[in-house]
C-alpha cells in the first residue's frame, strides 16, 4: 500500500476549466428561467391556484 499518488490530484487543463464554467452557467441560466417561467405561470393563475379542494 506504499502507492505514491500525486496530491494534488486531477489537474483540468485551462480548456477543461473553462468547459466546466460555460457548461456550470449554463445550467444555472437555465434553472433560473424555469424558476421565473414557474413564477409567472402561477401568478397569472392567480389566487385560484390556492383555492381548491384537498
Amino acid at each position: 500500500m506504499a502507492d505514491k499518488q500525486d496530491p494534488d490530484g486531477i489537474v483540468l487543463t485551462e480548456a477543461q476549466k473553462r468547459s466546466r464554467r460555460n457548461r456550470s452557467i449554463a445550467i444555472a441560466l437555465a434553472l433560473g428561467v424555469l424558476v421565473v417561467l414557474f413564477f409567472a405561470v402561477t401568478m397569472v393563475k392567480g389566487p385560484a391556484v390556492l383555492n381548491r379542494p384537498l
